[in-house]
């Protein structure tokens, strides 16, 4: 497979694929991972490693999927904790208490696109297909937190909450903060609509001139990862400290779920991650 990048590295790319990236990957106090669309036992547009259970594919297969990600990966499959995501801002706080839920037990909230824990053992897991990735690390308190930023996410800064909540709940600092964006749509493909721009462009505390870019016609082309980048910088993460991924899931619809390349006919990934 011909894959590069300069922020990400894709692992076990001959079984179980998953990326990790390269600044994330020198914490040693943290594992993380993003799945790919490959190395599961899903079938028919699922086909193969689909990792929700809300999309019609036969669970076995899902839980299964779980089961070889977590092995290649080195996540505990009893550890994991699942978002309930609807794209809105939410940010729950979990527990091993919560250890389960949406993977072995059922769900037991709704409209959940983030997730932080201060505690050992649990696995945060939050679900894509084109929309962006926000991981978060304390380097100090060890804390970590996982967001899905759809463009509803990304313009409600869902992001800022993140970083605000983790300071509420566990004393974070901002400025301890490791963050990491991605993969997700990349301004080379996701093209947006006026109503949708103008969303971006309310942002005005932010430079759009560096994430929307007009094409005519009424359209524009916006850059997710770069919005999300402008937000946590505002919310007090410093700049050097925020990796972004260069891996367009449009662009690598072989290797990773596109909701756009497939028009909807598709699998989930998966982010995860841990503090060890």
């Amino acid at each position: 497979m011909n894959f590069t990048s300069k922020t990400m590295r894709l692992q076990n790319a001959d079984t179980v694929p998953y990326l990790q990236f390269n600044s994330l990957s020198e914490l040693k106090f943290i594992r993380h991972a993003f799945s790919t669309r490959l190395g599961g036992v899903s079938e028919g547009e699922f086909t193969s490693m689909n990792t929700a259970f809300n999309r019609g594919d036969d669970p076995a297969h899902v839980t299964e999927n779980y089961r070889r990600i977590c092995a290649a990966a080195g996540f505990d499959f009893d550890s994991l904790v699942a978002s309930a995501q609807d794209h809105h801002t939410y940010v729950r706080a979990v527990t091993s208490a919560d250890r389960g839920v949406g993977i072995r037990k059922p769900r037991d909230r709704e409209s959940v696109d983030a997730l932080i824990t201060n505690e050992p053992g649990v696995t945060l897991v939050t679900y894509y297909a084109d929309c962006t990735p926000l991981f978060f690390v304390d380097t100090v308190t060890h804390a970590v937190g996982l967001a899905h930023a759809g463009w509803r996410g990304t313009v409600g800064r869902i992001g800022q909450k993140v970083v605000e909540k983790m300071t509420a709940l566990y004393g974070t600092d901002p400025k301890d903060i490791m963050a990491a964006i991605g993969p997700a749509i990349s301004v080379c493909c996701y093209e947006v609509d006026e109503p949708c721009a103008a969303q971006f462009l309310a942002l005005r505390d932010l430079d759009s001139d560096k994430f929307v870019f007009p094409k005519g016609n009424g359209k524009f082309m916006v850059d997710l990862l770069e919005t999300n980048r402008q937000i946590l910088v505002k919310a007090g993460v410093p700049a050097e400290n925020i990796a972004v991924s260069d891996v367009c899931t449009n662009c690598h619809s072989d290797l990773l779920w596109s909701h756009r390349a497939t028009k909807g006919h598709r699998g989930t990934m998966s982010a995860f991650l841990l503090q060890e």
